[in-house]
Parts: structure tokens; C-alpha cells; sequence
């Protein structure tokens, strides 16, 4: 692939921030810098995103859903191109509110490195570099919020089959959660944890594959009505 590799562990994570409010932007750069990241660039409109991921190849990007000229899903689209153009891209999308089908596109656009959280959580320093790195190193996470939205609003019936135990597992797994920091959760074995996982695959007919992609179409099956 053209451009700059990804970084070795030892190097900070490259990001660059696609936000159109000068100050959340400003404030975002801060945060991250502070926290020892490296943030390369920082655009307010979705195509800067497009052509300065193309230019940088950073290890993730952190989008705004609503960004110019209309304010709708200009930024979630930049994102779902840019994760095209680069498919080494790491992204974690920011928004106002809970917008279940813009969780549900960018979780199709790829099955590793995706993150959507509300911007409440900025405020929580901590968690939000937390989700930023989970997100570069590969892993799905969904905010709490949307997790809890979409739980209610699901129909799918495979679902009922599972027992409480299973749909509060699944619930955790969707937010991002290795089995290791759900048995924490649980104060359970990590092996309990996995006998769960398993039986939510089967429960919802999820063939036999890699563990990791199984555990994104098992989001996914939250995602689709």
C-alpha cells in the first residue's frame, strides 16, 4: 500500500480530527496530545478528511457525524470513503445525539476499528482516550447509550431465545468488551464468559469463523430491522 506504514507500538498513535466547531476541535487536539497522541491534522469538512487521511495515512481518525454543508451525515460519509481509500484507517465517529442507522453504517463499512460515541463523553477524558485507542488497535465500540437504544428497539426474535445472562454478555461485547474485561465486569472465569459467547453465536446463528468477526455480526444483529 502507498504511503507511511502504521506506527510500531513505540511511536505514538497518529490521528487526525474532522470536526467543523473550531473550539471542540481545538479542544479534542488537546486532549489527545496530552495523552501522549500525535494529531497530524485537523479539518472541518468532510472532504479535508478524504484528501488528508490520503496525505497522512493516520492510525485513526475522530469524526463528526454532522458536518458542512448541511449538517446531516456529511461526516459519516467522509469517514465510511476514507475507510474505502485507506482500509488500514481507524475510526471513531462523535455525535450530538443517539442516531441509531449512522452506528449501523459505519459498523458495515468494516469489521475492525470502529467506534461511535456521544460527544457527552468527551467530558469523561479518560474513557474517551480509552475508546480512541481500543478503536486503533481494532476493536468495536459502541456508546452505552446507543447500545441501550438499540437493545429496545430490536425485533429480531433470535434474541428472546437468549437468557438474561447472555443478552447483558452481548450487551458488554457490543461496547467494545474483551471476554477478559467482561468476566471482570461479572466477577465470573474468563472461561464462563466464553461458554456465553459461544452460546450467543449458536443462539443467533452465527457460523463458525473467526471470534472476532463473529462478535461484530452479533452487534450487527442489533443493527438491522
Amino acid at each position: 500500500m502507498r504511503g507511511a506504514p502504521k506506527n510500531s507500538s513505540s511511536d505514538p498513535l497518529r490521528v487526525v480530527i474532522a470536526e467543523d466547531s473550531g473550539l471542540l476541535r481545538e479542544g479534542l487536539a488537546r486532549l489527545l496530545v496530552d495523552a501522549g497522541l500525535s494529531v497530524v491534522a485537523k479539518v472541518g469538512d468532510g472532504p479535508g478528511l478524504i484528501s488528508t487521511v490520503e496525505r497522512h495515512r493516520p492510525d485513526v481518525a475522530v469524526v463528526d457525524v454532522r458536518m458542512p454543508p448541511s449538517y446531516r451525515d456529511e461526516g459519516l460519509k467522509a469517514a465510511v470513503e476514507a475507510r474505502r481509500r485507506v482500509p488500514t484507517l481507524s475510526v471513531l465517529v462523535l455525535s450530538q445525539y443517539v442516531e441509531e442507522r449512522y452506528g449501523a453504517e459505519l459498523l458495515e463499512s468494516g469489521a475492525t476499528g470502529i467506534g461511535y460515541l456521544l460527544k457527552d463523553r468527551v467530558a469523561d477524558v479518560p474513557d474517551f482516550i480509552m475508546a480512541v485507542r481500543d478503536v486503533a488497535s481494532g476493536r468495536t465500540v459502541l456508546d452505552p447509550e446507543v447500545v441501550d437504544q438499540l437493545l429496545a428497539r430490536r425485533r429480531d426474535k433470535r434474541l428472546a431465545t437468549l437468557t438474561s445472562r447472555e443478552r447483558e454478555v452481548l450487551s458488554l461485547m457490543a461496547e467494545g468488551r474483551s471476554n477478559r474485561s467482561i468476566a471482570k465486569a461479572f466477577f465470573v472465569t474468563e472461561g464462563a464468559v466464553e461458554k456465553h459467547v459461544k452460546s450467543i453465536f449458536s443462539k443467533l446463528g452465527l457460523a463458525q469463523t473467526e471470534d472476532d468477526h463473529r462478535r461484530v455480526l452479533a452487534v450487527l444483529t442489533y443493527l438491522h430491522r
